[in-house]
């Protein structure tokens, strides 16, 4: 199959996969934290595009975007946890993939503490949506195991774009695929 091909059928299939966090059963403790990212399409898009952004823009920014993001997922759910209310954040996480879907359609390059906010102010929505919907039992563990789920998704969406890295088409193609994604899931 033709790197093309692939292109395509990501593009038809990305917004029918995306949806809101399925199957989270209100889980507390490490395997639940880790679990959280890699079942809710949304949080698992995110991540592995950021991993994909960080490395396209290279440079410092290789690290500094996603341990930002990182260390500001963590403070969203921490935020989460002691009972701060975020309205709309489901939309806003829509948003977020529409935005970082865009960022690798464009390869734009941005200042590093551009890179930085834009990512962190994604990143508290996200832990937020990890909090809330833990039931809050073994906090410390459940984020514990969410921040490595989501290091170990910015490493493989970090290794993707450098497997792909003479192909910068694909890469943009896959930047509007994830954007048609967070679209598909606003609409929802």
């Amino acid at each position: 199959m033709k790197v093309r091909h692939l292109v395509i059928a990501t593009l038809c299939l990305l917004p029918t996969l995306v949806s809101a966090h399925p199957g989270h059963d209100g889980g507390h403790g490490l395997m639940s934290g880790i679990t959280h990212p890699l079942i809710g399409m949304d949080h698992l898009i995110t991540m592995i595009a950021v991993g994909m952004w960080a490395a396209q823009l290279g440079g410092r920014m290789r690290w500094a975007v996603p341990i930002s993001f990182i260390g500001m997922m963590l403070a969203g759910a921490m935020l989460g946890f002691a009972g701060g209310h975020l309205g709309a954040f489901e939309q806003s996480i829509a948003a977020s993939l529409f935005v970082v879907g865009l960022l690798l359609a464009t390869a734009i390059r941005l200042p590093l503490l551009a890179c930085i906010g834009l990512v962190g102010s994604f990143a508290v929505l996200h832990g937020y949506a990890h909090a809330v919907e833990s039931s809050g039992n073994d906090a410390l563990l459940y984020m514990e195991g969410f921040a490595l789920s989501t290091a170990v998704l910015h490493a493989l969406g970090f290794g993707i774009a450098l497997l792909l890295g003479q192909h910068q088409r694909v890469i943009r193609w896959i930047g509007a695929a994830i954007a048609v994604s967070g679209v598909a899931m606003f609409a929802m």
